[in-house]
């Protein structure tokens, strides 16, 4: 059931849940109440997991009269998700403690505690019951071994027998051990995930665009401990005074219309010569270490934050909690072997903000091309890992683009064709024979919509929806909706959408892919693809479809705040 809400203080801001967090927080309750093992939400950095979080202490505390412990393991976290948490539930800003000796506060009776791991790990039985346990950047706990967070839940589970662990986190896994969840792990199954494409496609997230070195970094000669290059080879690697004046010259000419640029250097030596060389070039320059002292740090990052700091070089400090919607390009001055640390590095520019299109991502370590794009991470199941490069570089504007690319999406380069190699490996499906024709059916892994331009066309030529189906690692299969079409097309563009959706026909492709990106259509479940052999394209020719999604009025799911936190379940089971 759904009890009813406290008033928020007078004046006092709330926000209303993206329709993807409501639906991660159902999934949440869904797995708690079906499932006995611990569940995870992936939500993509700066995609908002602490409106989840509130959304679920609101209903365990407000609702069910049930108390929640919120575990981060940095303090600039625990800040964070207390500052957000009053902003967003400001009903219940009286009911959150904290118990963080970092930030000298030992609070114990609240409703709602959030902690740090340091801090309470050993102190289980001072805290009391708890019936939920949310650990923010749950990848950063140990999946095996007696770590701080197991030793807190086994004590806590010694109070409460009942207590269930939920984990959050942007990336799913650790770059020694591969998934977090698992059977044998303490979070075992993905319960909800929404992708980083699916949100900059949607308007949530900003759009990143990335681009190379002049020279390629060969890191051959790097040795890997505990599954990351070896620290000191990296910075040896890094800090010669030659790659240091080319790198920092080549961020002064990319980064020229640019507002915020965040630097990650390879340590504190390196560090301080890019700093000391960007200065000498006439950037404005600050840098952060681990040991840079508390109120110094909070000085440069307010200074930076407010843009009257452009460039800001930190060592490894800044990549989680980090948040600073202004940066419009992040410059990775180090090569890393861990796709969660690049996933994050590069994650500091996801955040929206006012005038900015698009962050820049200035790669002089190869971690794009080492891991693949931010939205289609491949993750190795061991550290040397083989097989087709993620991603590759476009040698005309050295653009980092995916590898199923075979034009360059940012200056129109056409790559020349694959060589064929005599023998494969794995055996193809492809037809021998030219003029033969294959038909495969693939399942869907995600689904990508926007409004189509054609080259070079007026400006008066009708636009239409391009629909793009993920089928495969980096590959995806598009077709066109051209609704603003006369005759056949706009005739078969009708059928499309009728099979899809119960909306009206849309007159214009911005008001069909404004439907789609907002959940109006049934769900692809796999697309048969026809092809033909020496022909250059291959075509769609079925689909497998879900069911149609209740109609909806327009508006239904705008995320500009609006009014109180909404209660996020109705039903008659508590999930805990």
């Amino acid at each position: 059931m759904t009890g009813a809400l406290l008033s928020p203080p007078t004046g006092s801001p709330s926000i209303t849940l993206r329709p993807y967090q409501r639906e991660a927080v159902e999934a949440v309750y869904e797995h708690l109440r079906t499932r006995d093992d611990n569940p995870c939400v992936v939500i993509p950095t700066a995609g908002g997991k602490t409106p989840v979080m509130a959304a679920i202490c609101r209903d365990a505390v407000a609702q069910w009269d049930g108390r929640v412990l919120i575990l981060a393991h940095v303090k600039e976290l625990l800040e964070q998700a207390v500052d957000k948490l009053h902003a967003m539930a400001p009903d219940l800003w009286h009911r959150i403690g904290v118990y963080s000796a970092g930030l000298g506060s030992r609070d114990r009776d609240h409703p709602i505690i959030v902690a740090g791991i340091q801090s309470v790990f050993r102190r289980a039985k001072e805290l009391g019951r708890f019936d939920l346990v949310l650990i923010d950047e749950a990848h950063m706990v140990p999946p095996d071994g007696e770590g701080m967070y197991r030793t807190f839940l086994a004590d806590a589970k010694a109070i409460n027998s009942n207590v269930r662990l939920i984990g959050l986190t942007a990336t799913p896994f650790r770059m020694t051990t591969g998934t977090i969840c698992s059977p044998d792990n303490l979070l075992n199954h993905v319960c909800y995930q929404v992708s980083v494409r699916e949100l900059i496609v949607q308007g949530y997230l900003c759009p990143l665009v990335a681009k190379g070195t002049r020279e390629d970094l060969d890191t051959s000669g790097l040795h890997v401990r505990a599954g990351e290059f070896v620290a000191d080879e990296v910075e040896a690697l890094m800090d010669q005074a030659a790659r240091v004046e080319a790198a920092c010259a080549e961020i002064i000419e990319q980064t020229k219309d640019r507002h915020a640029v965040l630097v990650f250097a390879s340590g504190i030596q390196h560090a301080q010569h890019v700093a000391e060389t960007l200065q000498r070039m006439g950037g404005q320059v600050a840098t952060v270490f681990g040991e840079t002292p508390s109120e110094e740090r909070a000085q440069t990052i307010a200074e930076f934050r407010a843009g009257r700091l452009k460039y800001l070089v930190n060592v490894g400090v800044l990549t989680h909690g980090f948040d600073a919607p202004n940066i419009d390009c992040v410059a990775l001055l180090r090569p890393t072997n861990s796709p969660g640390l690049y996933y994050q590095c590069c994650g500091r520019g996801f955040r929206l903000h006012p005038g900015k299109s698009n962050c820049l991502i200035l790669d002089f370590g190869g971690n794009v091309l080492r891991h693949g794009p931010v939205d289609d991470l491949r993750i190795k199941e061991n550290s040397k890992g083989a097989g087709v490069a993620p991603a590759k570089k476009c040698p005309e504007c050295l653009a980092l683009i995916a590898a199923g690319y075979a034009t360059c999406p940012q200056c129109g380069y056409a790559f020349p064709p694959p060589e064929r190699r005599e023998h494969d490996i794995k055996a193809s499906t492809a037809a021998v024979l030219s003029g033969e024709v294959t038909v495969e059916t693939y399942p869907v892994q995600e689904v990508a919509y926007s409004v189509h331009v054609k080259r070079d066309a007026p400006e008066d030529h009708p636009r239409s929806m391009r629909v793009d189906y993920r089928i495969g690692f980096s590959r995806w299969q598009s077709e066109w909706v051209c609704f603003e079409h006369t005759g056949y097309a706009r005739h078969k563009a009708e059928a499309w959408w009728r099979r899809r959706s119960d909306l009206p026909d849309p007159e214009t492709a911005e008001e069909a892919v404004y439907f789609a990106q907002r959940g109006a259509l049934a769900q692809t479940k796999s697309i048969t693809v026809r092809s033909i052999s020496g022909e250059e394209f291959d075509r769609i020719v079925g689909y497998d479809l879900g069911e149609k999604p209740a109609y909806r009025e327009p508006g239904w799911d705008d995320a500009e705040p609006a009014g109180e936190l909404e209660p996020t379940l109705v039903d008659e089971e508590i999930p805990f």
